[in-house]
């Protein structure tokens, strides 16, 4: 962290042959996808559960379970790509994430991403620290594994979580209750915004506007850029006087030519937003720092900022009289 936001160096020259680069690793991945999708694995009921029929295969009766529920309807078949999902959201969940900013593991499961890159976390916990939210109603929207709501509840705040998936609701309801914050926290199946308004409104939306070819994508994927458009048209009207709202968000998708330079100010102008400072941070993920990754140029010079947001003076929704 420590650069001011909005100081940053210019974007690198190549933006359409890294570009380029992104589509094809999108079209592998897609390829990818679609070969496993083919591939169904047959599994019948076993004596510690659900297994898959055939030699030498791994036990999945536990990841099955967490993942399906009970009961299975036996026997059938899988998508390989769908088992080898459940299988890693089994081990993610058994050993969890490690959160330092929480000082905590976090459990995940099938279908909810795993917050597993930290800019996000640590941008959140030192605005925390920077501009105190002790005592203030905050909504985490689009909370996943709830992590952001958990270090909110922990820095003192009321917190409203929202996510539109039922298994990530459920998730965020368990952290919170395993990292004794149910108290502090209320975890709802929403699409974006709740009623009310609030004093502070948090989100760390899909970064990159593309297609998602996964649903577990749309967590960094967002397709024709509607999560964020949709998250800054209704961030206004959930402000209560003089509240903020914390949007955490890459400039990977300006580095990939993905969103055109100004564009995200010119949606939070058309919006009624402006910028009252913010925070940034420099990657420290593994392909950042790998000069073999096709899209290196890029990941090495991204930049994720936190920016306060609040609703300009004479914005008509902002005044809820």
């Amino acid at each position: 962290m420590g650069r001011r936001l909005g100081q940053r160096s210019a974007h690198p020259p190549g933006a359409g042959g890294l570009r380029q680069a992104f589509q094809e690793e999108r079209r592998r991945h897609r390829a990818e996808h679609e070969a496993l999708s083919r591939l169904a694995v047959p599994v019948e009921a076993g004596p510690a559960g659900p297994r898959v029929a055939l030699k030498n295969a791994p036990d999945v009766a536990a990841a099955l379970t967490e993942a399906l529920g009970q009961p299975l309807p036996l026997p059938g078949a899988l998508p390989l790509r769908d088992l080898l999902g459940m299988i890693g959201a089994h081990e993610w969940r058994s050993k969890g994430v490690e959160v330092p900013s929480l000082g905590a593991h976090l459990r995940t499961r099938w279908g909810v991403f795993a917050p597993v890159r930290g800019e996000h976390v640590e941008l959140t916990a030192e605005a925390a620290r920077r501009w105190p939210v002790a005592g203030k109603r905050a909504l985490d929207v689009g909370t996943g594994t709830g992590v952001l709501a958990l270090l909110l509840a922990r820095a003192g705040a009321r917190v409203t979580a929202t996510d539109l998936s039922p298994a990530a609701v459920e998730c965020a309801r368990e952290n919170a209750v395993r990292l004794g914050l149910a108290d502090r926290i209320e975890v709802v199946e929403a699409d974006l915004y709740p009623e009310g308004r609030f004093d502070l409104v948090v989100c760390n939306p899909p970064w990159l506007p593309h297609e998602a070819v996964t649903p577990l994508d749309r967590a960094v994927y967002d397709p024709g850029g509607r999560f964020l458009a949709r998250f800054l048209d209704g961030l206004a009207a959930h402000l209560a006087p003089g509240g903020e709202g914390w949007l955490i968000l890459s400039d990977l998708a300006e580095r990939l030519g993905l969103r055109a330079e100004g564009e995200l100010e010119r949606q939070l102008a058309g919006a009624g937003l402006e910028v009252a400072g913010g925070i940034e941070a420099a990657p420290r993920h593994p392909r950042s720092r790998d000069p073999d990754d096709p899209l290196h140029e890029a990941r090495s010079q991204e930049v994720t900022a936190l920016r306060r947001l609040r609703a300009r003076a004479g914005n008509p929704v902002a005044d809820p009289g």
